[in-house]
Order: C-alpha cells, then sequence, then structure tokens
C-alpha cells in the first residue's frame, strides 16, 4: 500500500507546473533573441536607422554639393524637408 501521494509526495505535481512554465517563458525568450538578432542589419545598423528625412536630407546635400540644384532650390527644399 503506498501511504501519501505516490511520486515522493504532493510537491510532484506543482514543480511540473511551474517547469512547465519555465520551460514556454525560454522558448519565448529565445524566439524573441532570434528575431532582434536577425532585425539588426549588417553594420550593427537597426532597420529603422536614421528615419526617411534624415536620408532625404543627405541625399539633397549630396545634389548641392555636386551642383545639380542651385541654391534657391536647395534652400526651397530644405525648408519644406523640416517642415517649415
Amino acid at each position: 500500500m503506498m501511504w501519501g501521494y505516490g511520486w515522493g509526495g504532493g510537491w510532484m505535481i506543482p514543480l511540473m507546473g511551474v517547469s512547465a512554465v519555465l520551460w514556454w517563458v525560454l522558448v519565448v525568450a529565445i524566439v524573441v533573441g532570434v528575431v532582434r538578432w536577425l532585425r539588426v542589419a549588417p553594420g550593427g545598423a537597426t532597420p529603422a536607422g536614421p528615419g526617411p528625412r534624415a536620408e532625404a536630407r543627405e541625399i539633397l546635400d549630396r545634389r548641392f554639393a555636386q551642383g545639380e540644384i542651385d541654391a534657391d532650390e536647395y534652400a526651397e527644399r530644405r525648408r519644406v524637408l523640416s517642415g517649415g
């Protein structure tokens, strides 16, 4: 005849529940870590980068430096980019 609850007492069922929860926490943490690791672009930059306005400003500066646009057009486009 078995006295108590069989496999070493009543602590086994709560221990199994806790270990199942910890297992799923570990699985979710690994998935989140892998997704974040894959989202990092080469060179360490995040996919968001500096943003579309900063990129547009860099293109505008480069076009002005290369002489593709004059100072008046540069000033007007820069004003539009800054939202003013």
